[in-house]
């Protein structure tokens, strides 16, 4: 049964199905097989895409507040329009970093003039954006990040540091920047959230990040005094951690089940290869095929289950475990269906590009960084013991009593 069975819900979908329909062309938006959207190789068409869902009116259902041209919709037309959106083949986003990370943290916590400055172009798909917050020497630690904000003018600061996994740093024209303006500020004190332009040119560096699929999806990013106005502060200076947490606290059900759509496209290309090839009649390969999807089962009711609740209850650390490691073992069994064969590479392999993957192939590749990304297994399990079962925190480094600095008691695990 598809979600939402209230007649406004059914009707949303079909106007979500017929518009992807129209846009992506004959043979997607329909449930079957996942299409191709034209013009989607290079970053300018993707970001034209974006372009054509803003002026549908497709980005920013999901925010708080209307009026910067986005229309709201219900969580269940949400989940709809992710939904179709994974079934139709249409290309990854390149927005969604502003529309369901900024977007939201803007609205909670940002000033009326810089919602009226950032939103309607992020409604409009006409500024795309990247996150700063990993840092080489943090790694997953958020609250020891070391990017430095130093204010150079009563209206300006000149941020310098390192970010990395930035996430289409090469595209965006924003980032929003995680740094530290209090160099007396120890762990999560005196951290800013500051809004940064990218065409900063001998600023601000950019280098690709090579991965096993040979593709670049992540970055390096170099500030080398990079300017950032002191109205785009975002909550105030010092309340970093603050605005970061909150924005790490965004809803992430809606995504979940959209993206369980993808990944039960994916899991029955792997079926159907087991039954060709023949793979399908050893009973162990059987079982972990037969495993593999009660498994997506089981994380779509639990998506469900915790679909618009708070927060604070572990529910993302939890879905964010299920799922990676689950997509993982699915690249895993992508391999073992296509036996020797999927070492080979494809036939029309040529000298100017030599590096090309299967659908297989790249799923088991790209699948080795699923347990890492967004957050790695060994977060998450920290999250859920320390702030969700209340278990002993993990010994940090020691403390001086002397230090003002310290307080009295422990905070919040950084």
């Amino acid at each position: 049964m598809e979600f939402g069975p209230h007649p406004e819900d059914r009707a949303f979908r079909a106007e979500a199905r017929a518009w992807l329909r129209t846009k992506l062309g004959p043979g997607t938006a329909s449930g079957g097989a996942p299409g191709v959207a034209p013009g989607t190789a290079s970053g300018t068409d993707r970001r034209e895409w974006e372009r054509t869902l803003g002026a549908a009116g497709w980005i920013g259902l999901g925010w708080a507040e209307d009026g910067y041209g986005n229309r709201r919709a219900t969580l269940t037309q949400q989940v709809v329009w992710a939904e179709e959106y994974a079934r139709s083949g249409a290309p990854p986003r390149s927005g969604h970093i502003g529309e369901n990370l900024l977007g939201p943290t803007l609205l909670a916590h940002g000033s009326p003039e810089q919602k009226s400055r950032f939103l309607p172009p992020i409604a409009r798909g006409d500024e795309l954006w990247c996150q700063g917050y990993s840092e080489p020497g943090a790694g997953s630690d958020l609250a020891g990040v070391r990017t430095a904000a130093v204010r150079d003018t009563p209206g300006t600061y000149r941020v310098t540091g390192q970010k990395i996994w930035t996430s289409l740093a090469h595209e965006a024209d924003w980032c929003f920047v995680l740094a530290r303006t209090d160099p007396e500020g120890r762990r999560h004190r005196g951290l800013t959230f500051l809004l940064v332009p990218m065409d900063q040119p001998g600023r601000i560096e950019v280098r690709p990040i090579r991965q096993l699929t040979g593709t670049s999806d992540f970055n390096e990013v170099f500030f080398d005094g990079a300017t950032a106005r002191a109205e785009h502060v975002v909550g105030g200076e010092g309340e970093g951690w603050r605005v970061a947490m909150s924005l790490l606290g965004v809803e992430r059900g809606v995504s979940t089940l959209a993206q369980q759509i993808g990944f039960a496209g994916e899991l029955g290309e792997v079926l159907r290869t087991a039954v060709a090839t023949g793979a399908a009649e050893d009973p162990v390969l059987r079982d972990r095929l037969i495993a593999q999807w009660a498994e997506l089962r089981a994380m779509r009711w639990n998506a469900l289950r915790t679909l618009g609740g708070p927060a604070d209850t572990g529910a993302p650390s939890v879905a964010k475990l299920l799922w990676g490691g689950w997509h993982q073992r699915l690249g895993e069994l992508a391999m073992l269906v296509r036996g020797a064969a999927g070492a080979a590479g494809p036939a029309d392999r040529t000298p100017e590009n030599p590096y090309q993957l299967d659908a297989d192939q790249h799923l088991f590749l790209f699948g080795r960084a699923d347990t890492i990304y967004g957050g790695s297994d060994e977060i998450q399990r920290t999250i859920i013991a320390e702030r969700v079962l209340g278990l002993p925190r993990e010994p940090r480094e020691p403390r001086d009593p002397r230090d003002p600095r310290e307080p009295k008691a422990r905070g919040p695990v950084a």
